[in-house]
């Protein structure tokens, strides 16, 4: 009971941290102004950002695959990993707490026989690499000429914010090398701290299916993959931003659109409604008015934007769901199974 009155507590503050993130972007715009601009997009290049947006799904399983592998090192088929990605996003898109992680990871290892814990490890170092990505990207535009010196968002240092995590990631791979260094210590220090016999299996099993999960911390050519993967894929989203600035007539470059996109990744981090409905948008209309565009073209951008995009990798994911018979939301509630 109060398990459930804290996640309803916790969706009451993300709905009405997205209702103030929308009312703060929205507060200056003039919407018949704003429907002006919606109307005269460019709906070619719309369709291509769109296109470029939905591609970096298949580019995830690319570099999925180089995470994810069985005990033997073998890589998983396409196909239910495929799965698993669609339904995890359109997940984030559509319910709430950000279940798009657990279904993801359910749905891997129900679909393909991976550990529970091995699944989780892959998404998580996915995740380290996505933040060193984004923040070294983001270093890099900020370094271009035209770019504003001491770049801040709603009076936050964007640098000193990139340098944080960076740090933070940097540490998360630095653990996570001496799990994959290190199992046997790793073992002998649960079986010191904890008492029962059966509950130190238990975590030591946990820990064998994160190792595995990690392995690819061990292998150069497969690392060099993820690494790769990983800059092409922020690169091809990046495109998908700046598509769509053409799109609306914006007068901003690509370098625009990769400081953007890596100020979006810290903004919407933060508690909000499914799909990001708030922090996506306020945070766009931020960045974009450090360049002298007008609320209402910032507000018409980031709508039109948002929504197209959201809608293939929704049907997508949704698509998947059904074709596996493992639905959604009973996959985001679902218990883990034994890792």
């Amino acid at each position: 009971m109060n398990g459930s009155r804290h996640r309803v507590w916790q969706l009451l503050l993300a709905v009405t941290l997205s209702a103030l993130l929308l009312w703060w972007a929205f507060r200056d715009v003039d919407f018949a102004e704003a429907l002006g601009y919606l109307r005269a997009v460019r709906i070619g290049w719309l369709l291509a950002a769109v296109f470029v947006a939905t591609s970096l799904f298949p580019l995830r399983l690319f570099r999925w695959r180089l995470l994810l592998r069985t005990e033997d090192g073998e890589p998983y088929p396409w196909t239910p990993l495929w799965h698993a990605i669609a339904m995890g996003f359109a997940a984030n898109n559509l319910l709430p707490f950000r279940a798009g992680e657990v279904v993801r990871t359910v749905a891997a290892s129900r679909l393909t026989g991976a550990r529970l814990t091995t699944s989780l490890a892959s998404v998580a170092v996915e995740r380290v690499f996505d933040v060193l990505t984004v923040v070294g990207l983001l270093a890099v535009a900020l370094l271009m000429p035209g770019m504003p010196a001491g770049l801040s968002v709603a009076g936050i240092p964007v640098q000193r914010v990139a340098t944080s995590a960076g740090l933070l990631a940097l540490a998360a791979l630095a653990c996570a090398s001496l799990v994959v260094a290190f199992p046997r210590a790793a073992e002998r220090v649960v079986r010191r701290i904890v008492p029962s016999d059966r509950i130190a299996l238990r975590l030591i099993e946990i820990i064998e299916g994160i190792r595995q999960g990690l392995v690819v911390l061990r292998s150069p050519q497969r690392l060099l993959g993820v690494i790769a993967w990983s800059v092409v894929l922020w690169l091809v989203n990046a495109l998908s931003f700046y598509l769509a600035f053409v799109a609306f007539d914006l007068p901003v470059n690509y370098t625009v659109a990769v400081v953007m996109q890596g100020i979006l990744a810290f903004g919407i981090a933060v508690p909000s409604a499914p799909g990001y409905v708030g922090p996506f948008e306020a945070v766009i209309t931020a960045v974009l008015a450090l360049y002298g565009i007008g609320a209402s073209q910032a507000v018409a951008y980031a709508v039109g934007y948002h929504i197209t995009t959201f809608i293939p990798i929704t049907l997508l994911g949704v698509w998947s769901a059904t074709r596996t018979g493992l639905g959604l939301g009973a996959t985001a509630r679902e218990a883990p199974p034994s890792a």
